[in-house]
């Protein structure tokens, strides 16, 4: 048995995408910064919160609906923004926006998505929020919000916590870049997965769509140090919809953003990709909630991989919560059938936890577990 049917968690996605992608391209997805020991502190730190069983409740009628930004999405979760993501399987961005459109909740888009920013809001029928990275002089980063503007973002997601990118071996021992550059390494990689390389091949590789367009350059070299919060305030002023900060762990960060007008927090450590002592974010986003209050909205993402943990997230202090790398591996476990099996299976365990906790819905905008 393989693909689809054969994922009942996330351990199963991954190990079915770890036998069908290259390897450059599974230890891009799957790798962390240094030893990974921030990935999996924080893995620990999720694993270690428990959750209390209730009984003699009539559970029967449930409801995993959640609002963010006054918009009433029909599961709790959403999907990260993640950078060329056709790499797990040809057309996966479009499946990750239509699957998005098609629970009404938000689909993140990365700058460096392999699906440009107009296609991808277009078939996530409006449920799309654009991801900004800083790069060098900033001058391509207005450009880029003025794009998205264009295109009927509403909201945007403000990438802070990569000033340079963190340092993954797993990548480079694979010679992974972007665009790829292909060497002997690679071409062995490819031919010793055929299926993945045929399709792609068939499907045009994958490139970093938005930098298509005349004007548009991108380094993922290039450094982003000059983002400061002077950066920030010309960014606010350019920006009228929704502002999300992604990247926060520090309680000081999370207070100033907050006084500067950012409309949402997303208490992050980028998977444990970019710092390998960060603190457990997991546990960052219970301190950052008990110091900006019941009231402003808080998102998370980092480490999720199972319904409980959606529950789990929102017990810390969570408004709404992202999957990243998780989706990719559905995808490349299992194409579109996989991605669906995989969602599926998250909600199913959100709707499950809840009816061992006694508990009907998720805590609605300012209210808590």
């Amino acid at each position: 048995m393989g693909g689809a049917n054969a994922i009942h968690s996330y351990a199963d996605a991954r190990r079915l995408a770890r036998r069908r992608l290259p390897w450059m391209v599974f230890d891009y997805i799957d790798g962390a910064a240094g030893e990974g020991v921030a990935e999996a502190r924080n893995l620990a730190a999720l694993r270690d919160i428990t959750l209390e069983p209730r009984v003699l409740v009539n559970v029967t009628e449930r409801d995993i609906g959640s609002t963010v930004f006054d918009h009433a999405g029909k599961v709790p979760f959403g999907i990260s923004p993640m950078g060329m993501c056709n790499l797990s399987g040809p057309g996966a961005d479009i499946m990750l926006a239509r699957i998005a459109a098609k629970h009404q909740v938000p689909c993140g888009v990365s700058t460096v998505a392999s699906t440009s920013l107009e296609t991808m809001i277009e078939e996530a029928d409006g449920h799309a929020w654009f991801q900004l990275y800083f790069s060098g002089d900033g001058s391509g980063t207005t450009k880029l919000v003025e794009r998205a503007k264009a295109a009927g973002y509403k909201t945007l997601i403000m990438t802070l916590d990569v000033p340079e990118v963190g340092r993954r071996p797993r990548e480079l021992r694979r010679g992974f870049k972007m665009p790829f550059r292909i060497g002997p390494m690679q071409f062995i990689d490819f031919a010793l997965h055929p299926q993945w390389s045929i399709s792609s091949l068939l499907s045009g590789a994958p490139d970093l769509a938005n930098f298509k367009a005349p004007g548009f350059t991108f380094d993922r070299t290039e450094s982003r140090a000059l983002a400061d919060w002077d950066f920030l305030k010309r960014l606010r002023d350019q920006w009228d919809g929704n502002l999300v900060a992604k990247g926060v762990t520090h309680v000081d960060d999370a207070v100033r953003l907050q006084k500067e007008g950012v409309d949402a927090i997303q208490v992050s450590s980028h998977g444990g990709r970019q710092l390998d002592s960060a603190p457990p974010p997991i546990l960052a986003l219970q301190a950052i909630r008990q110091a900006l209050g019941p009231d402003y909205p808080l998102f998370y993402d980092t480490g999720m991989r199972s319904g409980e943990d959606v529950i789990k997230a929102y017990m810390m202090g969570a408004d709404f919560v992202f999957f990243g790398r998780a989706m990719q591996f559905a995808i490349a476990a299992g194409g579109r059938d996989g991605l669906s099996a995989f969602w599926k299976l998250i909600a199913d365990e959100a709707s499950l936890t809840l009816a061992q906790m006694g508990r009907v819905s998720m805590p609605g905008p300012g209210t808590r577990f």
